[in-house]
């Protein structure tokens, strides 16, 4: 699978979040070709570059893109929220080496930092729930609720546990939940992105469904953002509130009316 054909100068970047808001691995076709025929259009009109902004690891994306059937590849991926990542003419995937290796230099120094903090929240949610807590190469804290409801009584525990941490962010996607360096999230990620295609938010357009979508879905980060209609209430208020897109349709049905909104508003 390769990207479409490169651009001389990029006019606009466009971030899409992939489970739930792009993908929907129920639906047949997962994504609608109409999406696609968006991409190719606007590359057209507007010099856009496109690409997949997510919590999903590399291997995860590129397995997701296969089973999506995509026609082509994005022309850059930002996985598990901060790695980014770009298709070479071939179709292989290349790190941005500078990016990726500063990102994990300051998780680890950072979480050497915070022991004791992760350890007293693990045990304040081993102690009172049933969440299973979560360590693996890349990511060292993290955990899975069993319900949504579990889930927000954990959050209100955590805000309360970390309110003298300014440096410890989190990304939440439903029941699950992973720590992070606050300087490193799907806002700051893109905002790179852009930077490396000579552009700043006032040409970012940005769309996704859930709570690790907040900093992305932000006018520092995109000046045009949406969500689908089946995003979560919290950010579909987020994006009304902040004079964003609230989509009626859902998955990738939601992002073409989106794009439709925002690029083609006369028609």
């Amino acid at each position: 699978m390769k990207p479409l054909e490169p651009l001389a100068k990029a006019g606009w970047v466009l971030s899409f979040d992939f489970d739930g808001t792009l993908h929907d691995p129920a639906a047949e076709p997962p994504v609608l070709p109409e999406f696609f025929d968006w991409v190719r259009e606007l590359r057209v009109s507007h010099g856009a570059v496109w690409g997949i902004n997510t919590g999903r690891s590399m291997n995860h994306v590129i397995e997701g893109l296969i089973e999506g059937r995509f026609p082509f590849s994005p022309d850059w991926v930002v996985a598990r929220e901060r790695e980014l990542w770009y298709p070479n003419a071939f179709g292989r995937w290349l790190p941005d080496e500078k990016w990726n290796r500063r990102c994990e230099k300051d998780h680890r120094k950072f979480f050497r930092s915070i022991r004791k903090l992760l350890g007293k929240i693990r045990a304040e949610v081993e102690s009172h729930t049933g969440a299973t807590w979560v360590e693996q190469e890349g990511d060292p804290a993290g955990l899975i609720a069993r319900s949504e409801e579990e889930m927000e009584w954990i959050m209100g525990r955590v805000r309360e546990l970390t309110a003298n941490e300014p440096q410890l962010g989190w990304q939440r996607n439903s029941i699950y939940l992973r720590f992070g360096h606050k300087d490193y999230q799907k806002g700051s990620s893109l905002r790179r992105v852009a930077e490396g295609f000579g552009l700043g938010a006032e040409r970012c357009f940005a769309m996704g469904d859930s709570h690790n979508d907040f900093e992305m879905l932000a006018p520092e980060s995109a000046a045009f953002f949406a969500c689908p209609g089946n995003a979560v209430p919290e950010v579909r208020a987020h994006v009304i509130e902040s004079g964003g897109y609230a989509a009626r349709g859902h998955q990738s049905a939601g992002c073409i009316e989106a794009l439709g909104h925002f690029f083609r508003p006369n028609a």
